[in-house]
């Protein structure tokens, strides 16, 4: 049995502003971000699949 105050144990954000990037994807537990590799890397995260290619020109 539960009662209505365990629907307000949720209310804790997993990700946060990223000071690197701006992005809300950094991760309060594992402290690094998502988005830009902040925490994890100097270099920022960036991968060929991320960016399309058009007419031969990388654009991300």
């Amino acid at each position: 049995m539960s009662t209505k105050s365990m629907g307000l144990h949720n209310r804790k954000q997993p990700h946060v502003m990223c000071r690197r990037c701006g992005k809300e994807s950094y991760l309060k537990r594992k402290h690094y971000c998502s988005h830009c590799g902040y925490g994890r890397t100097a270099k920022i995260r960036a991968y060929s699949w991320l960016s399309k290619d058009i007419n031969g020109v990388r654009r991300r």
